[in-house]
């Protein structure tokens, strides 16, 4: 399973992101009605996935009442499910391409439960290490037990998450999401470390942005076209969407650290230079400003490097930059579709895209 990482040469593009539509897919798109949002889509599909999640939380324990509130705590319904609407949606969408319609759907959807569960657990260990305070806009798990106690959570959730992977009944499947867990772990370490050497920064980023961000979609989306009985070539096209999706998601999201309020973020903004890491905008804008290659060696943490940072960053390219790659990602997700029938579920991943381009917007 070839990921295919690496830096790409961008340009300065405008601010702002026109529609990916027109640039989509090159063969005709459906009449899809009013509804080709991805959410609304699949909506039927996901309606009862945080108490089905409950329940498989719930009913591995033996006494501890304390371990099933720490473990359920995210699992509230406030976050935006993205990661299992992308899985479940890109389902559907290979299901009418491959003759399975109503043959797939539910192992397809255990995968996108799944998928959900890794990633809150990956949520819980990030609050941890980063020392968080708020999540989704209440204490953070870390913070209102401790961080023991979090951390065991986490691990928790990956259990039963592991078990219901199993239960998928596909060997192939199990191969796949099991890799996830392995580069979540390689990117927290990825995280821990600043290369020295420059000109590696960059590679460096986007392979931790794909380890701790679209590992999760990509193996996902693989999973479901498995599941779908696509060809190998259209299972490495459900990889190809879902990693440069994710790569897209984690410079946008990167991008709003600099450019969205703390209100608008539900976390604190630059929160990512107050943790040392120098992400897109600032890898970017050190090229124009050599002067950051010294804060980021030393990740910010000198008095007023943070500040000043974040204004260097502010007055040069890095963001236009950022946004350009974001689309071009974007791009490269939507041509790895045109290899599928047309579909209302098809329709909606393309969509997906400028909805991944414009948050916040």
């Amino acid at each position: 399973m070839m990921q295919g990482q690496g830096a790409r040469g961008v340009q300065t593009v405008s601010t702002s992101f026109p529609s990916l539509q027109q640039s989509a897919v090159q063969s005709p798109q459906p009449t899809v009605g009013p509804c080709d949002d991805p959410f609304l889509l699949v909506g039927r599909d996901l309606e009862t996935m945080f108490t089905e999640i409950h329940r498989e939380l719930e009913q591995e324990l033996q006494v501890d009442g304390e371990l099933a509130d720490m473990a359920k705590y995210y699992f509230d319904g406030s976050g935006k499910a993205l990661r299992p609407v992308i899985a479940m949606c890109l389902g559907h969408a290979y299901n009418v391409h491959t003759g399975r319609v109503g043959r797939a759907e539910d192992s397809q959807r255990k995968v996108a439960i799944i998928s959900e569960m890794i990633h809150t657990a990956s949520l819980v260990h990030d609050d941890i290490l980063d020392h968080a305070e708020t999540r989704r806009g209440k204490v953070s798990v870390n913070l209102r037990w401790d961080s023991r106690k979090s951390t065991m959570t986490g691990a928790y959730i990956l259990a039963v998450a592991s078990k219901l992977l199993a239960q998928t009944g596909s060997q192939k499947v199990i191969e796949i999401l099991s890799q996830v867990l392995a580069d979540l772990v390689q990117g927290e370490f990825m995280q821990l470390q600043t290369k020295q050497d420059e000109e590696d920064r960059f590679e460096d980023y986007i392979n931790k942005s794909f380890n701790k961000t679209a590992s999760l979609m990509a193996y996902s989306c693989q999973a479901n076209a498995v599941l779908a009985e696509a060809t190998e070539q259209e299972v490495q096209d459900a990889f190809q969407y879902g990693k440069n999706l994710g790569i897209a998601f984690q410079l946008v999201d990167d991008l709003l650290d600099f450019v969205s309020s703390a209100d608008q973020l539900g976390k604190p903004a630059a929160a990512d230079l107050h943790l040392g890491l120098a992400t897109a905008p600032v890898l970017f804008a050190s090229a124009e400003f050599p002067q950051l290659n010294d804060m980021i060696a030393r990740r910010f943490s000198l008095p007023g490097d943070v500040e000043e940072a974040f204004r260097l960053v502010q007055v040069s390219q890095g963001l236009q930059q950022t946004r350009g790659l974001a689309r071009r990602h974007c791009e490269d997700a939507i041509s790895s579709l045109s290899s599928i029938l047309p579909s209302p579920h098809r329709a909606a991943l393309v969509g997906l895209c400028d909805k991944v381009l414009n948050r916040l917007k």
